[in-house]
């Protein structure tokens, strides 16, 4: 671990966090990351869904309350590689006119940027980090270069539900996947055994062990794991940042100066430390005085659709994000009687654990006839994951919990409703997956109820101060030498799974710090 001062300390090692360091590094820059779970490495990766939980959240407790709580478990990382080492990259961009809701729709929040302005940073990391699909049969995706490698295979689970697509005039194409469908980079092909939520021992998909992580300890970086970050330390002024303060492995209290300090922990914990971070000159919290770090967080609104068919569809095959998608849903137009997009990803891999979970989601099943579903399913089930729009409220919030953590710092209580555009989104999505099994089909089809699906906003950019935490680059507005990366900056969250642009955004703002360095430190 780094003693003395770093030109720059990150809070945390995944999509983000990897990227910055990896760059910050390559120019030369003292770099150290803080991690506050353990170390992980490739070789600690199993095909295994009792190891897969493992790397979920383990840190402290997050009070998810409301009509609608966050999962604060399932979408989020514990150690090396943060959610992103057990992510299902699905990679995709999001649309010019998730942008500029409030301009074109009047409501929600727009970006202080375009699509435009993010595009190029799209085309660069792809060809970085390798994404395989086929633009040309992606009909809606907005603008940019082709993706560095051909789709990856189609498996009997998802001809089988295209097939549904097809009937009721929907088009489909191949998932845009951040997983190689051939060698790239030296890193091997898909092996299509789906255990993606496990971690990829293959380093097939592109995971921050595979990635950025790699070329930053290449660089110079170092990486402090079981570092417990629980403040942003700044001068008398509170102008700028000093450094962080955290606890080691033997719980022991540490500073470390730096130079530069990153936020890059997650939408649940940045806001927390942020508002842990509050001194005489920020008594509400660091970099908090729009009173919005907290505010606009947001998720997916997620369910499946499912269908029993009497062919088999080797459901256990592919990659566990699915084979297809389907963006047909994507408009945002208010003539369908909700504002909001969506998505289909088609033709998720089942594991064990899956078949007992869908089976233990139908109060219906028991005794015999739960085993003759388990059995049969095992072969015959197909199904595929509707993602909706969350639309950003204020009153969807995090704030400090009375409880305390064992150091003493308050937890995160966040508190979420969907809004009633959201369940319309979901509920015309539930009619319209029951609709498509049934025209593939299928013999039985049921849909599950909402659940949320990421965590973003909380620390939302905008133009000015005022109305925002961070501008375009995760800069916050009051401490120059402070940034917030990662979903939490997002104003809105779109349909699509948000780690592409996590790592756009990621790249333009390691840009803007390279190109700025002298002026911001």
């Amino acid at each position: 671990m780094s003693t003395g001062k770093v030109d720059a300390a990150i809070v945390g090692s995944g999509a983000s966090g990897s990227l910055l360091a990896a760059k910050l590094a390559q120019t030369g820059k003292k770099v150290l990351v803080l991690e506050a779970g353990p170390e992980r490495r490739a070789s600690d990766l199993y095909s295994s869904q009792l190891w897969a939980r493992r790397l979920k959240w383990s840190g402290p407790r997050v009070e998810s309350v409301g009509k609608h709580p966050i999962n604060v478990v399932f979408g989020h990382g514990w150690g090396t590689g943060g959610s992103a080492l057990h992510h299902y990259a699905c990679w995709f961009r999001l649309h010019p006119e998730d942008f500029e809701m409030r301009s074109r729709f009047g409501a929600g929040l727009d970006w202080p940027i375009s699509y435009d302005a993010l595009g190029p940073f799209y085309d660069r990391i792809q060809t970085e980090v390798g994404v395989s699909g086929d633009r040309e049969q992606e009909v809606w995706r907005p603008p940019g270069a082709p993706y560095p490698m051909p789709p990856l295979k189609i498996f009997a689970q998802g001809r089988v539900i295209a097939r549904g697509f097809q009937k009721l005039g929907l088009r489909t194409a191949p998932l845009p996947l951040a997983i190689n469908s051939v060698e790239y980079h030296g890193r091997p092909p898909c092996a299509y055994e789906g255990w993606c939520d496990a971690g990829c021992p293959l380093l097939a998909l592109a995971n921050p062990l595979a990635v950025y992580l790699s070329q930053a300890r290449a660089a110079g970086a170092e990486i402090a794991h079981h570092a417990y970050v629980t403040r942003v330390l700044t001068n008398e002024k509170g102008d700028r940042a000093t450094g962080v303060e955290f606890f080691d492995a033997r719980g022991e209290r540490r500073v470390e100066e730096a130079r530069l300090v990153i936020l890059a922990s997650s939408a649940l914990q940045n806001p927390r430390i942020l508002l842990n971070s509050a001194t005489s000159r920020h008594s509400s919290g660091l970099a908090n005085a729009s009173g919005l770090v907290g505010k606009f967080m947001m998720t997916h609104i997620a369910g499946n659709a499912f269908g029993l068919f009497k062919e088999r569809t080797e459901n256990y095959l592919g990659v566990t994000g699915g084979q297809l998608v389907s963006q047909e849903n994507y408009a945002k137009d208010p003539r369908k009687g909700y504002l909001g997009s969506s998505q289909w990803l088609i033709a998720n891999a089942l594991k064990p654990n899956d078949l007992l979970g869908i089976a233990n989601a139908r109060p219906d099943l028991f005794g015999d006839a739960l085993h003759k579903f388990l059995a049969t399913a095992s072969q015959h089930l197909a199904t595929m994951t509707f993602v909706g729009e969350n639309l950003p409220r204020r009153e969807n919030q995090l704030t400090l919990s009375r409880e305390k953590d064992r150091f003493g710092f308050p937890l995160a209580h966040i508190t979420h409703e969907f809004s009633s555009d959201d369940l319309k989104c979901f509920e015309a999505g539930m009619r319209q997956g029951k609709a498509i099994m049934k025209a593939a089909g299928a013999y039985e089809a049921w849909s599950s109820g909402p659940v949320s699906m990421h965590a973003l906003g909380g620390t939302i950019m905008g133009k000015d101060a005022a109305s925002s935490v961070v501008n375009s680059y995760g800069q916050t507005h009051e401490v120059s030498n402070l940034f917030v990366a990662g979903p939490g900056i997002f104003p809105t969250s779109g349909a699509v799974n948000p780690t592409f642009t996590i790592h756009a955004a990621a790249l333009r703002a390691a840009d803007y710090v390279v190109a700025r360095w002298s002026s911001l430190t």
